[in-house]
């Protein structure tokens, strides 16, 4: 990490002096000394085996604390936790500084909401249902304050607008915290049983076993994606005129995908299958695909097998599914003078009908070697006009859908700048369905 900036540094440092605020009043409050030294040891031993070795947070100990300890007790409960943890030298007290503060002022907050809600009563007596009320207002107080200050950390770190920075901290921490807190109020209502502290660690050993297996998804979905990018630029690097017309075309059939109400699975195989459509590139000689002017039958038949290397290439690569067929069929056309395999109409995969038209929605919105950029708009008409020839009329009636609705703004990677012209700027003249 780069010098941490000085607006970021005052944030911390003002975070910091609020959290140290919420804990004067722990000297005039009876405090149960042993158990907020056992909850923070816990909370400590824990958070460092997740950051090394799973990655991420882990709350139900921190949120066991807020149902267990008064409000100025329960801020101390991240304080070892921060300061035995491992930071980056360079930008290491605002860091560990940070992760103190932080957590202290989510934790007193979520604690003062349970304990002004009776939360502790319910607690001591077991009294469910009603105990979740305290509990879930705790718990939404707890990603408030988390939601608000990382905003602010953002906004003077990395200088994003505010509404910008706070869009969706809310809505992707409240799920997850839920569940930390409501195995951190199994650990408190455990804690305070008959059966003492013992019990309440209970908790940890399937909650821990569950965020294992939650860390093991995310890190093969993190793989698969490494692996699309690994593949998608080496076509990249191969063929640069066409340079950031995967990722657009996986763009594009996103919004078909979704615009023909596909589940969220489909949605994601689609964009699997727009991204990779081309990557049997790798198997066509360099100097065809990078060939100024029109091609000859014999060079036309090569770089029409890009297809079927493309899906032997991933035909290993389990978690691509229905994607592989795109990238067999994409050049079908429903009359039957597509490629590789000349199928036609219904025998096309639905996949493939839908990477079609977005391969075909971006060849006509960019510059290649051969050809100039045409608008989106005169693109849409060709797409209109080739409908039921070439083109699954439903797929490019859903891509128009959604061009009206969200427009296109594809996102443009910084390798296509040397090669001229943004997939967006609007020139004249090209061709549908190019199979380069």
């Amino acid at each position: 990490m780069e010098a941490v900036p000085a607006g970021a540094r005052g944030y911390v440092a003002c975070v910091a002096l609020l959290a140290a605020l919420c804990v004067v009043p722990l000297p005039s409050i009876r405090t149960p000394w042993w158990a907020l030294a056992l909850v923070a040891a816990l909370y400590a031993a824990c958070d460092h085996v997740v950051r090394r070795r799973l990655g991420g947070t882990f709350y139900p100990v921190l949120l066991a604390g807020a149902f267990l300890l008064a409000p100025p007790a329960a801020a101390l409960v991240p304080v070892p936790a921060a300061l035995f943890a491992r930071v980056e030298q360079r930008s290491g007290w605002p860091r560990r500084v940070w992760r103190a503060a932080q957590p202290s002022l989510a934790v007193w907050a979520a604690s003062r909401v349970h304990w002004a809600l009776g939360g502790r009563d319910a607690v001591v007596g077991c009294d469910f249902p009603y105990a979740l009320v305290p509990a879930g207002a705790a718990v939404l107080a707890f990603c408030l304050v988390l939601a608000a200050l990382d905003g602010g950390i953002l906004a003077t770190a990395e200088h994003v607008p505010l509404h910008r920075a706070w869009r969706g901290l809310l809505s992707r921490s409240l799920a997850p915290v839920a569940v930390h807190g409501l195995a951190g109020l199994m650990m408190a209502v455990l804690w305070r049983s008959p059966y003492g502290p013992g019990a309440a660690l209970l908790v940890l050993l399937p909650m821990g076993v569950s965020y294992w297996v939650f860390a093991q998804c995310h890190r093969e979905r993190a793989a698969h994606q490494a692996t699309i990018r690994a593949l998608v630029q080496a076509v990249d690097i191969k063929d640069g005129y066409t340079r950031g017309h995967s990722e657009r075309v996986g763009q594009a059939s996103v919004m078909i995908a979704r615009e023909l109400g596909m589940d969220d699975d489909r949605v994601e195989v689609l964009r699997f299958a727009g991204i990779l459509h081309d990557v049997g590139k790798l198997g066509v000689p360099t100097r065809l695909l990078r060939k100024d002017g029109p091609l000859t039958p014999e060079e036309r038949r090569v770089i029409e097998l890009h297809p079927e290397y493309g899906h032997e290439m991933v035909r290993g690569i389990s978690f691509l599914g229905e994607a592989r067929t795109a990238i067999l069929h994409h050049h079908e056309r429903l009359d039957g003078s597509g490629y590789p395999y000349g199928l036609a109409g219904g025998q096309i995969p639905e996949c493939a009908r839908v990477v079609a038209v977005a391969d075909a929605f971006d060849a006509m919105t960019s510059t290649r070697s051969y050809s100039r950029a045409r608008p989106v708009e005169a693109a849409v008409t060709e797409l209109e006009r080739c409908a039921g020839t070439q083109f699954d009329p439903r797929m490019v009636t859903a891509l128009v859908r959604a061009l009206d609705r969200c427009g296109w703004h594809p996102a443009v990677t910084a390798d296509e700048t040397p090669y001229g012209v943004p997939a967006q700027q609007p020139v004249t003249g090209s061709r549908s369905g190019a199979p380069r």
